[in-house]
C-alpha cells in the first residue's frame, strides 16, 4: 500500500525543494491533483500551478492515489476515517491508497484550501465530511468527464468500481491513472451530488487503518525521533510555580560541562541548556544554578484551592446557562430538598512523549518539525517567537505520541523557536523532561458541585439545581469568549439543547456557575468539562432514584420520555448488561447516560467490592454517533476512553503545595494500568441524521456508573474522586 516515503514526511531543511509543495508542484509529472472549490480557490490554483485543480487528491500514472490529510493524527485513527471519506465518494480501489499531511503554511500559501486543521473536540469528522466528501465526488466526476471525452461519449452514460472507468455502450474501459494527465484543465462541476450512506462501500466498513505498518515495524518517526544533520538538543526548565518568572540563573557553573553549548534565557520565566546530546543537556540543566521569583502564587495550596471552590457553591452568580421554570423559588419552599456536594481534582494530559519540537532559524525563514493539534497556531506561535512574517515560515505535521488536549497549546513550540533565534542556521530539537512535562502542564480543571433537588408524593423530580464552582478553561485561554452566561464550555452536558444537551426533562430546572481561577494553568484535557459534568450529573440523578426508592433505569426513564436518542442508548446498555436479570452473586450494577460532542453515550458498569477493594469486572457502552465511519475505529476510540474515563476514577489526581504540581512523574501521578482494565463490550448504533464525535463522549459515563455501582454494592456514596481516597470497607 503505499503511503508518504520517510524522507517526504521528515522535510530535511537542507533541500529547499521540499518547500515546492508550497507553489503546488509537488506532483509527479503526468499526476492530477484535484477536488472541488471553496471560496477563493481560483487565486489558490493560481498560486499553485496549472497542474492542479485543486488540493485534496494526487491521482498518479501508476494508481496510486494519495489522499491529503489537513486535520491532526494523534493515535485515534481520524486519518483513515477522513480517507475513507474521499475514497468514498472518489470510488477508487482503497488498496492503492495512501495520504499526504498537509502544512499549514501551504494551507496560508493557498488562500486556506484545505479549511481548518485544528483537531480537538472530536471535530476531526464531523467538522470536516462534507466537503471532503464533496472533494472526492468531485475528483470522480473529473475523471470520469476526462475519460468521456477521450471516448466521446457522455459522462453520464460512465460507470466507476474501484478506479476503473467504464462505458459499456462503446465497451471502453481505463482507469484512473491513465486518465489522470487528461483530467488536467477540465473545469470542476458546479452540482456535486453525494451518495446515500446506505450505499457507502468504503466509508462505515471496519477497514485496517493506513498507519498501522509504520508503528508495528517501528518505522515511524515521532518529533522525538527526529535527527537532522548538525542538530542541537536543547532542555529547558521554567518557574514550577505557574505565574512565576526567572530571577537568575549561572550559566558559568556548566558551560564547561561535556557536550554543552550554550545556556539561554526564554521569556521571563525559564532557561534552557543547549548541548550535543539529550543526556548532556540534562545533566547540565539539573546542575544549573538557578533562581525564581515565585511570587504569592507559592502560598497556595490544594486546601486553599478547596476553600475558595466551596465558598463558591453559596455564592451569588450572575452566570446561568440553563433555566426552565422557578427552581430556586420551588427549592426554598419544599418540605424535603436532598443536596449533595461532589468534587473532581486536577488531572494531568500525561501523554507518553513529552512536548517537543524541532525548529531552525535563518534570517529569512523559519521551520518546525513537531507534532500539534492546531497548526495554524503553532504556525502563528512560531512566526511570531521567529519575529519573521507567516509566509516565510512553515510547519511540518508529524505524528503524535500522545496529546488528549496537551498540543492545543504552543508553549513548547514558542519555546524551541526563541532557543532556535539564538543560533541560527542549526536545528534546535528542543525535549521537555518528563519532569517539566508533568509540571508545566495546562490541566484538567479543577471543580466542585453541589447538587439540588425536590421530589413530589410519587417520587418525580419537581426542581433541580446544579451550582458549578470550579476553574474556567476559557478565561485562560480566550477571555474574550466569557460572556453574559460566563463559560460556556463549563456547561458541557447540560446544556439546554445543541451537541452538550441535557437529558432529562424537569419542570424546574437550574445550571449556574461560580467561576474560580486559581494560578494554576488549565487547558483542554480530553473530555473537558462533560467529565465532572456527567459525574455530578449522573451520580445525583441515582441518588434521587435511591431517595424515591426506584430502581435507577426506571427512574431516568420517566425524566427521559422526551428525549428518545438519550434513552435508545440508555436501553441499549442496560439491556447489554443483563439489567433486568439478577446478576451473579457479588457482583453490583450502575448506568450513566450523557450526551457530548453531538453524540448520545450510555454506560452500565459491574463491579465487586470485597474488603474494601474494588474490583470493575464488565462495563458494556453504547454510542449513537450519527454515522459510523469506521465501526472498528469507533470500538477501539470507546474502549480506551475508558481508561480516561476510570484513571480519575481510581488514582490520578494531581495536587498543589507550595504553589506548585506534586506529581512529576508515573510513580505518584497514578494512571489505570492493565490489570485494572474491565472487559468492555462497545454497541455502536448509528441512527443517522447528524454527526457525532467519538473519541471524548464515553469518557463521561465510565466513572458515574461504577460510581452508582459501588453504591449498589457497598451502600456508600463517593462523591470525592479519586476513590484511593476512600474507604471502601463495611462500616
Amino acid at each position: 500500500m503505499p503511503t508518504r516515503k520517510k524522507d517526504d514526511l521528515l522535510n530535511s531543511p537542507s533541500n529547499e525543494s521540499r518547500r515546492n509543495f508550497l507553489k503546488g508542484s509537488t506532483v509527479a509529472t503526468g499526476a492530477f491533483v484535484f477536488g472541488f472549490s471553496f471560496p477563493l480557490a481560483k487565486t489558490a490554483l493560481a498560486q499553485a500551478g496549472s497542474d492542479e485543480v485543486n488540493a485534496w487528491v494526487v491521482v498518479q500514472p501508476d494508481e496510486t492515489v494519495l489522499i491529503r490529510i489537513a486535520r491532526i493524527e494523534m493515535g485515534q485513527g481520524s486519518l483513515t476515517g477522513l480517507a475513507q471519506l474521499v475514497a468514498e465518494e472518489l470510488e477508487c480501489d482503497w488498496d492503492n491508497v495512501g495520504f499526504e499531511l498537509v502544512k499549514p503554511g501551504a494551507n496560508l500559501q493557498r488562500d486556506n484550501v484545505w479549511k481548518s486543521q485544528s483537531t480537538g473536540g472530536s471535530t476531526a469528522i464531523r467538522g470536516s465530511h462534507e466537503y471532503l466528501r464533496k472533494g472526492g465526488a468531485t475528483a470522480r466526476a473529473i475523471l470520469v468527464e476526462a475519460a468521456a471525452r477521450q471516448w466521446q461519449v457522455p459522462a453520464q452514460e460512465c460507470k466507476v468500481n474501484k478506479g476503473v472507468i467504464t462505458h459499456s455502450a462503446s465497451n471502453n474501459s481505463t482507469t484512473f491513472g491513465s486518465v489522470a494527465a487528461l483530467a488536467n484543465g477540465i473545469e470542476a462541476p458546479e452540482n456535486i451530488e453525494l451518495k446515500d450512506p446506505s450505499l457507502w462501500t468504503i466509508a462505515g466498513k471496519p477497514l485496517k487503518r493506513l498507519d498501522t505498518k509504520e508503528k508495528v515495524d517501528g518505522s515511524m518517526v515521532y518529533t522525538s525521533d527526529l535527527t537532522l544533520p548538525g542538530m542541537l538538543i536543547a532542555i529547558p526548565k521554567a518557574c514550577p510555580v505557574h505565574g512565576g518568572t526567572l530571577a537568575s540563573f549561572d550559566a558559568k557553573a556548566v558551560l564547561s560541562m561535556p557536550g554543552v553549548k550554550k545556556v539561554v534565557a526564554l521569556d521571563d520565566n525559564a532557561v534552557a541548556v543547549v548541548a550535543d546530546t539529550f543526556w548532556h543537556a540534562k545533566k547540565a540543566i539539573d546542575a544549573l544554578p538557578v533562581k525564581w521569583n515565585e511570587g504569592e502564587n507559592a502560598k497556595v495550596s490544594s486546601a486553599s484551592i478547596a476553600e475558595k471552590l466551596h465558598e463558591g457553591l453559596s455564592a451569588k452568580t450572575d452566570y446561568v446557562g440553563n433555566n426552565i421554570g422557578d427552581a430556586a423559588n420551588v427549592l426554598s419552599k419544599a418540605a424535603n430538598v436532598i443536596e449533595a456536594d461532589y468534587s473532581y481534582p486536577y488531572q494531568n494530559h500525561a501523554p507518553m512523549e513529552p512536548m517537543s519540537a524541532t525548529v531552525r532559524w535563518r534570517k529569512n525563514g523559519c521551520e518546525m518539525w513537531g507534532a500539534t493539534q492546531v497548526p495554524e497556531s503553532a504556525l502563528g506561535a512560531l512566526a511570531e517567537a521567529a519575529e519573521l512574517p507567516k509566509e516565510v515560515c512553515e510547519v511540518h505535521t508529524m505524528r503524535i505520541g500522545g496529546s488528549f488536549g496537551r498540543r492545543l497549546a504552543t508553549d513548547y513550540v514558542r519555546q524551541a523557536a526563541l532557543v532556535a533565534k539564538q543560533i541560527p542556521d542549526t536545528p534546535i530539537k528542543l525535549l521537555w523532561t518528563r519532569e517539566e512535562d508533568m509540571l508545566q502542564g495546562h490541566f484538567h480543571p479543577v471543580t466542585q458541585c453541589r447538587m439540588r433537588a425536590t421530589l413530589d408524593d410519587d417520587g418525580t423530580v419537581q426542581a433541580l439545581h446544579m451550582r458549578i464552582s470550579g476553574q474556567s478553561i476559557l478565561a485562560h485561554v480566550n477571555p474574550n469568549a466569557i460572556g453574559g452566561k460566563g463559560d460556556p464550555v463549563m456547561y458541557q452536558g447540560v446544556d439546554p439543547e445543541g451537541d452538550m444537551a441535557i437529558g432529562y426533562s424537569v419542570p424546574n430546572l437550574l445550571v449556574d456557575q461560580v467561576m474560580v481561577n486559581p494560578h494554576i494553568r488549565p487547558g483542554f484535557w480530553r473530555g473537558v468539562n462533560l467529565n465532572q459534568n456527567a459525574l455530578y450529573m449522573e451520580s445525583f440523578i441515582d441518588e434521587l432514584a435511591h431517595a424515591a426508592g426506584q430502581d435507577p433505569l426506571a427512574f431516568r426513564r420517566k425524566l427521559m420520555a422526551n428525549h428518545p436518542k438519550h434513552l435508545a442508548v440508555l436501553e441499549a446498555a442496560a439491556k447489554g448488561i443483563g439489567w433486568d436479570t439478577k446478576p451473579a452473586k457479588g457482583i453490583y450494577r450502575g448506568i450513566a447516560q450523557v450526551k457530548g460532542f453531538g453524540s448520545y453515550v450510555a454506560a452500565a458498569a459491574e463491579v465487586s467490592v470485597t474488603d474494601g477493594k474494588l474490583k470493575i469486572h464488565r462495563i458494556v457502552a453504547a454510542t449513537d454517533p450519527g454515522y459510523a465511519i469506521n465501526p472498528q475505529q469507533i470500538e477501539a476510540q470507546v474502549a480506551g476512553s475508558f481508561v480516561y474515563g476510570l484513571s480519575p476514577l481510581l488514582s490520578s489526581e494531581c495536587t498543589v503545595k507550595n504553589g506548585r504540581i506534586e506529581q512529576e512523574n508515573f510513580h505518584t501521578y497514578q494512571v489505570m494500568q492493565l490489570r485494572d482494565m474491565p472487559e468492555v463490550e462497545v454497541i455502536t448504533m448509528p441512527s443517522g441524521g447528524f454527526w457525532g464525535g467519538v473519541g471524548e463522549p464515553t469518557i463521561a459515563v465510565a466513572a458515574p456508573a461504577v460510581l452508582n455501582a459501588i453504591f449498589a454494592a457497598t451502600g456508600k456514596r463517593v462523591r470525592n474522586i479519586p476513590i484511593k481516597n476512600t474507604d471502601l470497607s463495611a462500616s
